[in-house]
């Protein structure tokens, strides 16, 4: 390694403390912040979707991606436990491709307006099973309110990761 590559060396102990700070550094600039709260849970969610075999979903031994309204639809049949776990993954999902992969949605018949809707819906009807999350009273449904702030935050910080990615620029996640 050469020592100007030292500069662009960045040193975390894992991924999501990594976007954490981002993000926080980030939402300082916003003229309405998140709360801190916020941005933690949005940290954990792209630290989460880090392994890309989060964003997908395996039915009978095929790879395929999620379909966030069929799931939404199908989790008000689900045991308790599992509708959590389904709510919060549909919830996820969807922050996550309208933060993350907003731009690649501009051009297709499911916009980022659809993964909104779908994400808040999926939030909302979560904080009616978990009404405290964080010691935060209704938590999840204060966050849907607040969800296309966590998905721009997001955007910014993929659009700023993209444009500071350089064939000799590192990340190293400290162990």
């Amino acid at each position: 390694m050469s020592g100007s590559l030292s500069s662009n060396l960045i040193l975390e102990t894992s991924l999501q403390c990594y976007f954490f700070d981002q993000l926080v550094e980030l939402n300082q600039k916003f003229s309405t912040p998140l709360q801190r709260e916020d941005i933690y849970y949005s940290s954990l969610v792209m630290d989460k979707f880090g392994m890309a075999h989060h964003f997908f979903e395996e039915k009978e031994g095929k790879t395929s991606e999620k379909i966030l309204g069929i799931k939404l639809m199908e989790s008000t049949h689900l045991p308790k436990k599992k509708r959590i776990r389904e709510l919060k993954d549909i919830g996820d999902t969807a922050l996550f491709v309208c933060g993350f992969f907003a731009d690649s949605l501009n051009k297709k018949i499911v916009d980022v307006s659809y993964y909104r809707d779908i994400g808040q819906a999926a939030y909302s009807k979560l904080n009616n099973l978990v009404p405290s999350f964080y010691d935060v009273d209704s938590f999840y449904n204060e966050f849907s309110k607040k969800f296309s702030n966590a998905a721009l935050l997001m955007e910014l910080l993929s659009k700023e990761c993209s444009s500071n990615a350089k064939e000799d620029d590192l990340i190293w996640i400290a162990s």
